[in-house]
């Protein structure tokens, strides 16, 4: 970016398109509708977790499958990994989105269940070492580790992004989007306190990734964690609150416009 007059337009045009796409109508075609099906603070952050885990490929695959996942726990996330017995699991035989099968499905429930039990939650794992080290890729990192405490097949850490390895995360940036932004708008749930929305991060994808070299927000050209921290520090001068609110603006226009 280069002058304040290119900036301003910027500025004026993202935020025009994080009002336009800022809406609960979003919610309905988005996986964040998935987590909205509930109410009690652990099914939404099992359900948002496990409906960011796959959210890639076609909206209407990912919907679908993070669907029947929540069927197949009985439409209550939370009670099912805190009490499923192993014939509960006999269920989720033939359970894939893409690459995610059914092994991989069944270890990050186990997983789920053993960060409730020993961590005290989710919440518990970003907040703390975010408390800790006032950085959420560090954060990352931790959470990433104790995820795959347990015994597991490797092909599953796949499906976990390693920030330290560049992985852009976006799957998992996605989700602490949801949980952390205080949105009044509705889509975004803020249910944790303790982290700022201006620590968190962007979720890049292609969509958002193109339209922020368009606008020269993005310089670099591969989508990873690299051009994560370098998104992020553009959109931060433009709201230093909630960086990440522009989200709605880049996907929308990258996928609509």
């Amino acid at each position: 970016m280069s002058s304040v007059a290119e900036e301003k337009l910027i500025k004026d045009l993202l935020e025009e398109k994080y009002q336009q796409y800022n809406k609960i109508d979003f919610i309905d075609s988005d996986p964040v509708s998935i987590p909205h099906m509930f109410s009690q603070k652990n099914n939404i952050e099992i359900a948002a977790f496990l409906t960011a885990t796959i959210s890639w490929g076609q909206r209407i695959s990912i919907l679908k499958n993070a669907k029947q996942l929540m069927t197949l726990m009985d439409n209550n996330p939370f009670d099912f990994i805190m009490n499923a017995k192993e014939k509960d699991f006999k269920s989720f035989q033939g359970f894939c989105h893409r690459t995610f099968n059914t092994e991989d499905t069944i270890y990050i429930i186990r997983a789920l269940s053993y960060i409730y039990r020993e961590y005290n939650g989710l919440e518990a794992i970003f907040t703390n070492e975010f408390m800790r080290s006032k950085n959420l890729k560090h954060a990352l990192v931790k959470f990433r580790k104790i995820i795959f405490e347990l015994p597991h097949l490797h092909r599953t850490e796949k499906h976990v992004a390693d920030v330290l390895k560049g992985a852009s995360a976006k799957r998992l940036n996605m989700f602490l989007r949801w949980m952390v932004r205080k949105d009044i708008h509705g889509v975004d749930f803020g249910l944790w306190s303790h982290i700022d929305p201006s620590a968190l991060f962007i979720p890049i994808d292609v969509h958002s990734g193109n339209v922020a070299r368009s606008l020269g927000l993005l310089t670099r050209k591969t989508n990873d964690w690299k051009a994560v921290e370098e998104l992020t520090a553009n959109l931060r001068i433009f709201d230093p609150a909630d960086p990440v609110k522009y989200d709605f603006a880049l996907f929308g226009m990258g996928v609509n416009e």
